[in-house]
Protein backbone atom coordinates (compact mmCIF):
# COMPACT_ATOMS: atom_id res chain seq x y z
CA UNK A 1 0.00 0.00 0.00
CA UNK A 2 2.60 2.10 1.03
CA UNK A 3 4.65 1.76 -2.40
CA UNK A 4 0.99 2.54 -4.47
CA UNK A 5 1.06 6.12 -2.46
CA UNK A 6 4.16 6.41 -3.27
CA UNK A 7 3.57 6.30 -6.66
CA UNK A 8 0.65 7.63 -6.65
CA UNK A 9 2.02 11.00 -5.21
CA UNK A 10 4.78 10.96 -8.09
CA UNK A 11 1.87 11.07 -10.61
CA UNK A 12 -0.11 13.85 -9.11
CA UNK A 13 3.27 15.84 -8.63
CA UNK A 14 4.54 15.46 -12.22
CA UNK A 15 1.22 16.75 -13.49
CA UNK A 16 1.59 19.79 -11.66
CA UNK A 17 4.75 20.28 -13.06
CA UNK A 18 3.58 19.48 -16.45
CA UNK A 19 0.95 21.93 -16.07
CA UNK A 20 3.65 24.89 -14.82
CA UNK A 21 5.93 23.80 -17.88
CA UNK A 22 3.28 23.80 -20.32
CA UNK A 23 2.08 27.46 -18.67
CA UNK A 24 5.09 29.51 -17.62
CA UNK A 25 5.17 32.19 -20.02
CA UNK A 26 8.55 34.52 -20.55
CA UNK A 27 8.20 37.56 -21.68
CA UNK A 28 10.39 38.65 -24.15
CA UNK A 29 10.97 42.49 -24.56
CA UNK A 30 12.51 43.68 -27.98
CA UNK A 31 12.28 46.71 -28.72
CA UNK A 32 9.98 46.72 -31.70
CA UNK A 33 8.38 43.68 -30.30
CA UNK A 34 6.70 42.62 -27.11
CA UNK A 35 5.86 39.28 -26.49
CA UNK A 36 5.27 36.03 -24.22
CA UNK A 37 6.51 33.00 -25.36
CA UNK A 38 4.17 29.42 -23.27
CA UNK A 39 5.88 26.03 -23.49
CA UNK A 40 9.06 24.31 -22.16
CA UNK A 41 10.98 23.08 -23.98
CA UNK A 42 9.24 23.68 -26.83
CA UNK A 43 7.37 27.12 -27.02
CA UNK A 44 3.93 26.63 -28.64
CA UNK A 45 2.33 29.83 -28.25
CA UNK A 46 3.11 33.13 -28.73
CA UNK A 47 1.19 36.33 -27.69
CA UNK A 48 2.44 39.22 -29.04
CA UNK A 49 1.13 42.28 -27.22
CA UNK A 50 3.28 45.33 -28.96
CA UNK A 51 4.79 46.27 -32.12
CA UNK A 52 6.76 48.91 -33.77
CA UNK A 53 3.03 49.70 -35.39
CA UNK A 54 1.53 49.96 -31.79
CA UNK A 55 -0.81 48.01 -29.38
CA UNK A 56 -1.58 44.63 -30.26
CA UNK A 57 -3.60 41.10 -29.07
CA UNK A 58 -2.60 38.48 -31.29
CA UNK A 59 -1.66 34.84 -30.68
CA UNK A 60 0.00 32.27 -32.38
CA UNK A 61 -0.16 28.48 -31.49
CA UNK A 62 1.69 25.67 -33.06
CA UNK A 63 -0.09 22.62 -32.04
CA UNK A 64 2.55 20.21 -32.99
CA UNK A 65 5.27 21.98 -30.31
CA UNK A 66 2.12 21.34 -28.04
CA UNK A 67 1.99 17.73 -29.02
CA UNK A 68 5.75 17.42 -28.81
CA UNK A 69 5.90 19.06 -25.71
CA UNK A 70 3.01 17.19 -23.80
CA UNK A 71 4.37 13.65 -24.91
CA UNK A 72 7.83 14.82 -23.91
CA UNK A 73 6.13 15.40 -20.46
CA UNK A 74 3.75 13.01 -19.91
CA UNK A 75 6.06 10.12 -21.64
CA UNK A 76 8.54 10.73 -19.22
CA UNK A 77 6.09 10.68 -16.72
CA UNK A 78 5.51 7.69 -17.96
CA UNK A 79 8.66 5.73 -18.27
CA UNK A 80 9.43 6.89 -14.12
CA UNK A 81 5.95 5.07 -13.09
CA UNK A 82 6.56 1.93 -15.09
CA UNK A 83 10.25 1.82 -13.60
CA UNK A 84 8.89 2.52 -10.10
CA UNK A 85 6.24 -0.39 -10.47
CA UNK A 86 8.63 -2.83 -12.05
CA UNK A 87 11.30 -2.12 -9.55
CA UNK A 88 8.27 -2.40 -6.34
CA UNK A 89 6.89 -5.84 -7.77
CA UNK A 90 7.70 -8.88 -5.57
CA UNK A 91 10.31 -11.46 -6.87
Amino acid sequence: MQKNLVIISFIVLWAAVTILALTWGVLVNWPDNVHTDYGFPLDWGTHATNTIAGPVDKWSIDLSALAIDLVFWLGIMVIIAALMLYSSRPF
